[in-house]
């Protein structure tokens, strides 16, 4: 355990910051498996949009500073394409 008084804050700063960015990725998570959902269910205009919903969802974390923009790039590149090869 810390005995600085500005380590113990700096815990404290990073405890904060880390749960925000754990529930942040939870929110991309749920609107990504949404998508995945729509798609194994075969339902394509559902799965457009989650597909909306799930972009904005990745763009903001990825302005926040949660995401990289090359991971955010990835996982709405990924998505698009399995929404796009259906049917």
């Amino acid at each position: 355990m810390a005995n600085i008084k500005s380590a113990k804050k700096r815990i404290l700063i990073n405890e904060t910051k880390a749960a925000r960015n754990k529930a942040i990725r939870s929110r991309v998570k749920t609107t990504v498996k949404k998508v995945d959902a729509a798609i194994t269910a075969g339902d394509k205009a559902a799965a457009q949009v989650s597909l909306v919903d799930a972009i904005s969802e990745i763009e903001r974390a990825t302005s926040k500073g949660v995401y990289h923009k090359n991971t955010a790039s990835r996982k709405v590149s990924r998505i698009t394409k399995a929404v796009n090869a259906m049917a």
